[in-house]
């Protein structure tokens, strides 16, 4: 079973629970509809991984702040991109199908570290950089689903485990990447950095 580094010790989350289509620039960039529900979907513990592999140009990566769960509260927080599959979710968006060839392949679930947390998740934010520049950025404002509401609605028909992960979903600025591109994520808690993280795709 793969682990993640939570308060300086190795724990072991059973499962990755994703938002989609959470921010309202990253619908329209991508063309989707609005949605009228609360878009989730999994990824299963072999998709953690710490380090950031390059699959093919067909795939691309999706920046997210995360949380991790402990008795049904958010009690950390991370960071992480979401690596997708895009034709292979093209293709099951037409079809109707489901998203886990495109979602929920092995290292798709690429993590920092986290950090415990109990301040207010109203004043957290994030950015992404890719070789330096600017490519993601987003804050608590812009999300239409909130983390107290994401937590709930999930909980309405899922058993989240202790360590458990939720992806709270990306903002616009998604795109593809290719071998060597050095990522830099980090969070702030209004002006202050709390952590920051670095991959380099292999």
């Amino acid at each position: 079973m793969n682990s993640i580094n939570f308060r300086g010790e190795s724990v072991t989350p059973s499962k990755v629970v994703c938002v989609g289509r959470n921010y309202v620039e990253h619908i329209q960039e991508l063309g989707n509809e609005m949605p009228s529900q609360m878009v989730l979907f999994n990824k299963p513990n072999s998709a953690i991984t710490n380090e950031l592999c390059f699959f093919s140009n067909k795939h691309r990566f999706e920046c997210e702040l995360c949380y991790i769960v402990a008795s049904s509260k958010i009690v950390g927080v991370g960071i992480g991109l979401d690596l997708t599959n895009k034709e292979a979710q093209e293709y099951a968006k037409e079809k109707g199908l489901p998203w886990e060839r495109a979602k929920a392949f092995d290292n798709s679930a690429v993590l920092s570290d986290f950090i415990e947390f109990h301040g207010d998740l109203k004043d957290l934010s994030f950015e992404l950089k890719i070789n330096g520049k600017l490519q993601q950025e987003a804050n608590y404002e812009l999300m239409i689903y909130k983390p107290d509401v994401i937590l709930k609605e999930i909980e309405s028909f899922m058993s989240l485990e202790d360590n458990d992960i939720i992806m709270s979903g990306t903002p616009k600025g998604v795109g593809n990447y290719r071998v060597g591109d050095k990522f830099e994520a980090t969070i702030f808690e209004n002006e202050k950095e709390l952590l920051r993280v670095e991959w380099v795709a292999l």
